[in-house]
């Protein structure tokens, strides 16, 4: 995989595009205005691992609040940029709350809901003037459910001249690639440089993304903002979004990333940062947390054991990765194996850095434990979790580096 060049745009501290590491987003789902919950949603997603949260500001309350929401997480050692979330009024709010624009780190404009019909350039030209005041970038960010009307209506009319007219969806692609390049272009020409530029075309379909930002790619260096928008809820939203980004990562397209989850009820916001930092881990792109490589089950092993034993080390091993990661180098490139029965244990066990094959229905109930390709002890017991947990720690001791 060759990751395609593109200009490098600071936000904040993090570098976006120019051969930086694949940076990833989220966006909270509090009222901006409520600065107790979305410091507390902030957080939490920032110690998940977003380099990037997005709020909405869709109105002054929300506005006001923005410079003390940013104090805050300054004063709680959080240091991820915010993006400022702009449809219809953000002209108006960034001029009248200064504070606002001065605490945000990144404006989110989408042309096709900047303003209407002749207010629609004056008001975008207002939003860019404002970046370039405050020294901020931008992303021009398009959505299918937000085309700009005009500009497809004109390009539905010349293609309805052609001799061999294109389909209406492919006319619509080509609106969306369209809009965000003509908007960037009409920003540099109001005065905004061009590393201060980043892009997203978000669709909903997995076919149409690959086929849009495949297409953007080719026609602009800007940094791409990857994202399927509107992917849907638990297994489907999770799948969409790691097959569709999966392919442009794999092409070198793409420098930041959100998967956009709908929450289950009461499910954490941070889960669509994890499937991010596992998008990128399990493509060999960067590398967030040890990896646990578990078997599915099958009729060998009957016992439950396995799957939860499975499932506790990898909670460890998140829980523990901020404290690993602040004393050895390249903890988070450890691969740990958790097997359930004799058949690829031992053999997936040994291929780890350190694994663990338990008994299946009718083995031995012993449980040997393999560092580097070598069995070092076998576990039996009630207490084989613990016993394994400190082995892990051990193993982290004897063979990371400290900083």
């Amino acid at each position: 995989m060759i990751k395609k060049n593109t200009t490098q745009v600071m936000v904040g501290d993090i570098a976006v595009g120019g051969g930086a590491p694949i940076v990833i987003q989220s966006m909270t789902n509090t009222h901006t205005f409520n600065k107790k919950e979305t410091v507390a949603q902030i957080l939490e997603l920032w110690r998940a691992g977003s380099e990037i949260v997005r709020v909405t500001v869709n109105d002054e309350s929300s506005a006001k609040a923005v410079s003390d929401i940013k104090k805050e997480l300054v004063d709680n050692g959080c240091n991820a940029p915010i993006v400022g979330d702009f449809h219809f009024n953000g002209h108006k709010l960034l001029e009248k709350y200064p504070d606002c624009a001065n605490a945000l780190d990144k404006y989110r404009i989408n042309p096709g809901n900047v303003g209407k019909g002749s207010k629609r350039d004056e008001q975008f030209a207002e939003m860019i003037n404002i970046a370039i005041d405050y020294d901020k970038p931008i992303r021009i960010g398009v959505n299918w459910g937000s085309l700009d009307q005009d500009l497809l209506k004109k390009l539905m009319d010349e293609n309805g001249k052609l001799k061999n007219p294109l389909t209406s969806q492919s006319v619509m692609k080509e609106t969306l690639i369209r809009s965000v390049i003509d908007s960037a272009n009409a920003a540099k020409e109001l005065g905004l440089a061009n590393n201060k530029i980043i892009v997203s075309c978000k669709v909903s379909d997995v076919q149409d993304l690959i086929e849009v930002y495949t297409n953007l790619s080719k026609r602009c260096s800007y940094p791409l903002h990857l994202g399927l928008t509107e992917a849907g809820i638990g297994s489907k939203g999770i799948v969409s979004s790691a097959v569709s980004m999966g392919y442009l990562l794999q092409h070198g397209i793409g420098d930041t990333i959100r998967i956009s989850l709908t929450p289950e009820p009461e499910e954490s916001r941070t889960k669509e940062v994890i499937v991010a930092q596992e998008l990128l881990q399990t493509m060999g792109i960067r590398s967030f947390t040890p990896l646990v490589v578990s078997c599915p089950g099958c009729g060998r092993t009957t016992s439950t054991y396995f799957q939860e034993l499975a499932g506790e080390i990898q909670s460890y091993l998140r829980k523990t990765m901020p404290v690993w990661k602040k004393k050895y180098n390249n903890v988070e490139d450890m691969t740990v194996a958790v097997m359930g029965c004799v058949v690829n244990g031992p053999g997936e066990s040994k291929m780890a850095n350190i694994g663990i094959s338990l008994p299946g229905t009718g083995e031995v109930p012993v449980a040997p434990v393999y560092e580097n390709g070598k069995k070092t002890v076998t576990l039996k017991g009630s207490s084989i979790s613990n016993d394994f947990k400190g082995i892990i720690e051990n193993y982290i001791q004897n063979n990371y580096k400290k900083k």
